[in-house]
């Protein structure tokens, strides 16, 4: 499949909640542009996870040093290369300033703006196919130590803040109301995706 170009963006961040549906959404459009995927915040917590031995809900306890690492690879990929499509929950805050990148956020919310913590739950459940009790202590534990380390480092402790706030973002996509096809459709339209316009 041929390449495909988008007019004034260079690469593509995803970010969201856990189970929230960023990873269906950024393989749906590696599929569909033939752009580079690349799951950085697995992989990186992957490889720490296991030099230091940790579960995987103890983002908490990873070493600051190697988060601002991973932040400056991170965002030196975003301004130098192209055509990717970079997933982390950080992604889209980090590209703040970088020209040529189209910040995706995915939340699950219904028409309340209320975040539906039970779907999210289930979700992973049915793809990890992990027990209630694991599913819970990846969404809520490991949410809450990655939003408490984050404030830490990036907003000086303000318990307010949050990385999804919408500010950080060019378009908000709820898997609430749109299921996966929706989305990414969603998505294709609002980046100016046309297919007979793909090339090398």
């Amino acid at each position: 499949m041929n390449l495909v170009m988008l007019p004034d963006i260079r690469n593509i961040t995803v970010s969201g909640r856990i189970a929230s549906g960023s990873t269906t959404l950024a393989q749906g459009l590696s599929d569909k542009l033939s752009w580079k995927h690349i799951e950085g915040g697995d992989i990186f917590w992957e490889r720490v996870r296991e030099q230091m031995g940790l579960h995987s809900k103890d983002t908490h306890m990873r070493p600051d040093e190697e988060d601002k690492i991973f932040d400056e690879e991170l965002k030196r990929m975003l301004k130098e290369e192209k055509n990717l499509i970079v997933e982390t929950k950080l992604a889209g805050f980090n590209a703040q300033g970088i020209d040529g990148v189209f910040k995706i956020l995915l939340v699950c919310e219904d028409e309340k703006g209320e975040d539906h913590t039970d779907i999210r739950i289930d979700r992973l459940i049915n793809r990890e196919q992990s027990s209630v009790e694991e599913a819970k202590a990846e969404v809520l534990e490991r949410e809450q130590n990655d939003l408490e380390k984050f404030r830490r480092m990036y907003a000086g402790s303000d318990p307010n803040w949050v990385y999804w706030d919408r500010k950080y973002y060019d378009l908000t996509v709820n898997t609430f109301s749109h299921n996966k096809e929706e989305s990414l459709a969603y998505v294709l339209e609002n980046i100016g995706y046309k297919p007979q316009s793909s090339q090398i």
